[in-house]
């Protein structure tokens, strides 16, 4: 009996060192993912700024309208006018016919069979 209350201690000890052990390396292996990630987030940072500065460069008014003047015959592009535009007021809307108020509607799902 005085051996099982000697050993219990010792394999107790044992096993939490055996937990600490393994808890350390997945602490680490965490660690680890989130510096992947960080660096990740970094790179994808960096390619976004450099994506927006290209944009930026592509978009240039001047460079536009150089590009629409040697374009011009070749697509048939026309001068903006302000009669083009419209007004909200000018839009055809669709029109929903409301269902009167009391009237019965058959809402069953037949799952497509009749």
């Amino acid at each position: 009996m005085r051996l099982i209350w000697l050993l219990s201690p010792a394999l107790f000890v044992i096993a939490l060192a055996f937990w600490a052990y393994k808890e350390n390396y997945r602490t680490k292996a965490a660690y680890d993912a989130v510096a992947q990630v960080r660096a990740d987030i970094s790179s994808t940072r960096s390619e976004l700024s450099k994506l927006r500065a290209e944009w930026a460069y592509l978009n240039r008014p001047e460079r536009l309208s150089r590009l629409a003047d040697q374009q011009f015959s070749h697509l048939g592009l026309m001068p903006m006018r302000a009669q083009q535009f419209a007004t909200v007021a000018d839009l055809p809307f669709p029109t929903i016919p409301a269902a009167a108020v009391g009237a019965s509607m058959d809402v069953s799902f037949d799952g497509g069979q009749q």
